[in-house]
């Protein structure tokens, strides 16, 4: 019984001594924040309404596919990904490599 008491403890205390590297693989160039240093975009929540409102009317809008519905609007600099009729996620555009 002290034997399995010995490993249990041994056990626990190696685990306070492990750790972990968190490592970004995404690219910073491309997380372009929203403010007026950066390109303005819809934030999540907004409905397709305010966002016409704000930012004009798209370029193109791309029409909703799959269960749950997204759609999604291409603008000049940002495109907007839609889930119903809320923003769920918008991106600004790469800049096209030479």
């Amino acid at each position: 019984m002290r034997n399995i008491s010995l490993v249990l403890a041994a056990f626990f205390l190696s685990l306070t001594a492990v750790q972990a590297e968190v490592i970004s693989i995404a690219d910073p160039r491309y997380d372009v924040p929203n403010s007026d240093a950066g390109v303005m975009r819809p934030t999540q929540g907004m409905n397709m309404t305010q966002v016409e409102q704000r930012f004009g009317t798209p370029e193109t809008k791309v029409p909703a596919v799959g269960e749950p519905p997204i759609s999604r609007w291409i603008y000049s600099e940002f495109e907007v990904f839609f889930e119903y009729d809320k923003v769920i996620h918008s991106v600004v555009k790469r800049a096209e490599q030479p």
